[in-house]
């Protein structure tokens, strides 16, 4: 069987956190979101995440000292979603097969919807499956673009949306699988073309429709999934949500 591969993205700050600490070392029930996350993927048979880190990575990296199960890969300087994927190819060539990307800030994604990922990958051959939701506050949020038979086309982020793409409730919430070398092939044709002047993940599955590949945004997370986290009340609203779940203590 294919090995299973992931990307955990936790390079950055988190300026409305209030906290000096990388954001995804902010602990929810006595640990951090980025142990949540490498806790589902552990549980879906994820090997050896690569872990990219940047704002005061040494921290991360004590944080999980006693972790022998991951990889670390510096962003040296923060140019995007886009460009810290980019940073992880050197430890991506002559790999094949499935790759989740996600956010080390996402505690509450559920392995549920990491297998229907897999599932749906498997059976379709594609070269991104992306899990996405219906939000009914999606503000600054990516809006999931259809066309008119309600195909995938485009991811476009909030700052970037004309009015009528704001009023789309289809949201990403930045959990992707994408294939390795079909991944590799978009991250060449990235361009920091936008107000941010980022290369932005998000673009990957457009480019990757755009030359005739197989892309699905799947409407399939889970509500908790929902939850951000992006200022101190967000962490306390996943604490609780974390606790109405059943989540220990660590």
């Amino acid at each position: 069987m294919t090995p299973r591969r992931a990307i955990i993205l936790a390079a950055g700050k988190g300026t409305r956190m209030n906290s000096d600490l990388p954001k995804v070392l902010c602990k929810v029930l006595g640990k951090s979101m980025l142990e949540h996350v490498l806790d589902r993927l552990a549980e879906t048979g994820v090997l050896q995440p690569l872990i990219v880190v940047g704002y005061r990575a040494e921290l991360v990296k004590q944080q999980l000292a006693g972790r022998y199960d991951v990889v670390f890969v510096e962003q040296q300087q923060q140019l995007g979603t886009g460009h810290a994927v980019q940073v992880c190819e050197p430890q991506l060539r002559g790999t094949q097969g499935p790759l989740l990307v996600l956010t080390g800030d996402s505690p509450l994604i559920q392995q549920a919807s990491l297998e229907q990922l897999y599932a749906y990958y498997e059976s379709h051959q594609a070269a991104c499956v992306m899990g996405t939701l219906q939000s009914a506050n999606p503000a600054g949020l990516g809006r999931i673009v259809r066309d008119s038979a309600g195909e995938f086309t485009a991811i476009v982020e909030y700052r970037d949306a004309t009015p009528q793409q704001r009023e789309i409730r289809e949201v990403n919430m930045s959990t992707y699988l994408f294939d390795i070398e079909r991944l590799c092939f978009a991250l060449a044709q990235l361009t920091n073309s936008n107000e941010q002047r980022e290369y932005y993940l998000t673009d990957c599955p457009g480019i990757l429709r755009a030359a005739g590949e197989h892309v699905a945004a799947l409407d399939i997370l889970q509500p908790c999934e929902a939850l951000s986290v992006n200022t101190a009340e967000d962490l306390q609203e996943v604490e609780k949500k974390m606790k109405e779940l059943g989540y220990p203590n660590a």
